[in-house]
C-alpha cells in the first residue's frame, strides 16, 4: 500500500474543476481580481470604438473622397480643351491629394462583385454610388498605400490615385496603442501594489510554519494591511499562549515525577532490608513498574521540550538507534536511499524512532526500517511481520493512555502512551505519523518529516 501526507491546503483532495483553472495563490487571485474588470472595460471601449467611432470616421473620410471624385468629374465634363483638363488634373493632385489619369476610349471592365470586403471599401463604394452615376470600379488592395478608383466616363475611363490617409484615420492606431499600454501600465502598478500587500501574509506564514515545526520565530512583528495586523497579533498571542501551556505542563510532570521519585526510593531502600519473601519480590516489581511508569510520563511530556533543531544526519541518527535496538541479538533490516539532512531534534526524533522501532520488536520477529526523500519530505517507514492492528483501529492507538489489550493490567500493553510520543514529536516537527498494513503483512508506521 503506497500513501502520500495529506496536503494541508487541500485536505480533500485537492481543488475543484473550476478552482483548477484559477490562480491559487493570493497575489495571483487579486491581480486576477483587478485585470478582470479592466480587460472588460477594454474590450468594451474598443467594441464600442469600432463600431461608433471607426465607422463614423470612416463612412466621413470615404464621402469626402466621394465628394472630391464627383467635383473633379463633374469639371471634366465642362472642360473644353486639353488645357482645362491639365489644370484641372493639377488642382486634383494639389489640392485634393488624387492623381487622374484618362485613357481616351477605353472602356471599363466590371469584374464580378466580392463578397468579403474591407469596412474602407465598404463604406467607399456606399459614398461614390450616392455622389456618381457612373460606373466604378473600387481597388484598395492591388497597390500598396493607394487605393485605386476607375470610372467609366463617355470620353474613356478615369483612373484615380489616392493614398491611404484620405481613408484611415491614424486615432484607430493611436487608440489601440494607448488601450494596450495603459494595461501593460496598470498591470504592472497592480503587481508592484499587490505584492507589496502580500508580502506580510507571507511572512505570517512562514512564521506559523517554523513555529508549527518547533522552530523559533524571531523578529516577527505585525505588519501590513489593518486585517492581517489583527492577524498576525493574534498568532503571537496564540504562540505565547502555547509556549506558556508546553512550559507548565512540563514543569508540571517533572515536579510530580520529582515527587514520586522521593517516595520510591525509600520504599526500595526498605524493600532491600527485608528478608526474601514472595511477597517482598513483588512489591519489589511493583515498585519497578511504578518507576518505569514515571519515566515514561516523563518521557513525553519532554516530546515537546525546548531543545532546539539541529541540522541532523537523520541515516547516521537512524543507524546509532538500530544498533541500540539490536545488542540484544534481534535484527532490523535499515535501508537509507541517500544521504540526507534536516533541522531535527536529535533527542527527541531519536525517542521516536527508538519507541516506534521497539513497538515494531515487541510485536513482530522481523522489522525494517526505511529512509529517503518524497517530493519535499522525507518519509521513514517502520514494518514489522507482527498480527497488526485493524484499521478502523489505527488512530485509536495514537490516544494518550490509550491499550489495544482489555485487560486494566500494564504489563501486556505497557502504560499506554507508546505511539502517542512518535506522533508529538513528528507533529512538532512540522510532520506527522500514520499507520497502515504493511506490504508483507503485519503493520507499517509511516513518518513523514519536511525537508
Amino acid at each position: 500500500m503506497n500513501s502520500s501526507p495529506p496536503n494541508p491546503l487541500y485536505p480533500q483532495g485537492g481543488p475543484g474543476p473550476i478552482r483548477r483553472f484559477l490562480p491559487r495563490s493570493l497575489l495571483g487571485r487579486s491581480v486576477l481580481i483587478i485585470i478582470t474588470p479592466l480587460i472588460l472595460m477594454q474590450v468594451i471601449s474598443t467594441w464600442v470604438f469600432y463600431d461608433r467611432h471607426y465607422d463614423t470616421i470612416t463612412k466621413r473620410l470615404a464621402q469626402g473622397l466621394a465628394g472630391d471624385v464627383a467635383a473633379v468629374i463633374s469639371l471634366l465634363s465642362r472642360s473644353e480643351s486639353d488645357l482645362d483638363q491639365r489644370r484641372i488634373f493639377h488642382l486634383a493632385r494639389s489640392s485634393m491629394q488624387l492623381e487622374l489619369t484618362l485613357t481616351e476610349g477605353a472602356e471599363l471592365l466590371v469584374p464580378p462583385q466580392r463578397r468579403l470586403r474591407g469596412v474602407v471599401e465598404a463604406r467607399l463604394t456606399d459614398a461614390l454610388r450616392e455622389r456618381l452615376n457612373e460606373p466604378f470600379v473600387i481597388d484598395a488592395r492591388s497597390i500598396e498605400d493607394r487605393v485605386e478608383i476607375l470610372v467609366q466616363l463617355p470620353r474613356g475611363v478615369l483612373r484615380v490615385l489616392v493614398t491611404d490617409e484620405r481613408l484611415f484615420s491614424s486615432t484607430t492606431y493611436i487608440f489601440i496603442f494607448w488601450t494596450i499600454g495603459s494595461s501593460i501600465l496598470l498591470f504592472g502598478i497592480a503587481v508592484i501594489f499587490m505584492r507589496n500587500q502580500v508580502k506580510p501574509i507571507r511572512r505570517l506564514a512562514r512564521a506559523a510554519e517554523s513555529f508549527g515545526k518547533g522552530q523559533e520565530v524571531r523578529d516577527f512583528k505585525p505588519e501590513g494591511a489593518t486585517e492581517v495586523r489583527q492577524a498576525a497579533a493574534a498568532f503571537v498571542n496564540m504562540r505565547d499562549r502555547i509556549k506558556r501551556q508546553i512550559q507548565q505542563r512540563t514543569e508540571m510532570l517533572a515536579g510530580v515525577s520529582h515527587d514520586l521519585r522521593t517516595p520510591l526510593t525509600r520504599m526500595k531502600l526498605q524493600l532491600e532490608m527485608l528478608e526474601d519473601a514472595p511477597d517482598v519480590q513483588n512489591l519489589q516489581s511493583d515498585v519497578a513498574e511504578m518507576e518505569h511508569m514515571v519515566e515514561g510520563y516523563l518521557a513525553f511530556a519532554r516530546g515537546e521540550g525546548q531543545e532546539t533543531p539541529a541540522p541532523t544526519d537523520l541515516g547516521g541518527l537512524l543507524r546509532d538507534v538500530v544498533d541500540q535496538m539490536t545488542r540484544d541479538g534481534r535484527a532490523v533490516d535499515l535501508h537509507v536511499e541517500q544521504d540526507i539532512t534536516l533541522p531535527l531534534r536529535r533527542d527527541g526524533m531519536r525517542r521516536c524512532l527508538t519507541n516506534l522501532i521497539a513497538n515494531a520488536q515487541r510485536h513482530g520477529e522481523h522489522v525494517a526500517v526505511r529512509a529517503g526523500r518524497r517530493k519535499n519530505m522525507v518519509e521513514v517507514t517502520v514494518d514489522d511481520d507482527g498480527p497488526g492492528i485493524p484499521p478502523e483501529r489505527h488512530e485509536d492507538v495514537f490516544k494518550p493512555f490509550y491499550r489495544l489489550e482489555q485487560s486494566r493490567t500494564p504489563a501486556p500493553g505497557g502504560t499506554g502512551r507508546g505511539l502517542t510520543l512518535p506522533r508529538d514529536v513528528a507533529r512538532s516537527h512540522g510532520g506527522d505519523v500514520a499507520l497502515e498494513s504493511a506490504p508483507g503483512g503485519g503493520l507499517r508506521a509511516r513518518i513523514w518529516l519536511p525537508v
